[in-house]
């Protein structure tokens, strides 16, 4: 069965890059330009992983993450965003409130990308941690 992954990202750049870092897996990538392109996506499609922006206009990507998990308590969310002390209030309320989900900085590379789906799609790993090197709980 082919594992799909989303990337929610309003930053074209930040598609295509996540996208071709994929291209040559296994994997099935969609990719949507906002939060509700995303839910669009959700609501007909079962995603094995989710890589999430946290800052796009309209719906933030801790809406986002929220939401999700109002539905799918398990489904694989790593954020990736280079606005992560802005929305350092509410990533720490996330964690308290015992959302899943995994953040690193934007300027990850095409290597770490297929690094984490590959760890996470094939690994077994269950994503529940903020790395620890972008911010302080």
């Amino acid at each position: 069965m082919i594992k799909r992954i989303l990337i929610i990202d309003d930053e074209i750049i930040f598609r295509k890059l996540f996208t071709r870092a994929l291209e040559d897996t296994p994997y099935k990538v969609d990719t949507a330009e906002s939060g509700e392109k995303g839910f669009e996506l959700l609501k007909k499609l079962k995603y094995d992983l989710i890589f999430l922006d946290l800052y796009m206009p309209g719906i933030s990507g801790i809406d986002v993450l929220r939401e999700i998990r109002k539905t799918d308590e398990e489904v694989p969310i790593h954020i990736v965003s280079a606005f992560y002390k802005e929305f350092l209030e509410e990533i720490n309320l996330a964690t308290r409130d015992g959302l899943k989900f995994e953040i690193t900085h934007k300027s990850i590379t095409l290597n770490q990308i297929v690094s984490i789906a590959k760890e996470t799609l094939e690994g077994g790993k269950v994503l529940h941690k903020i790395n620890k090197d972008m911010v302080s709980v």
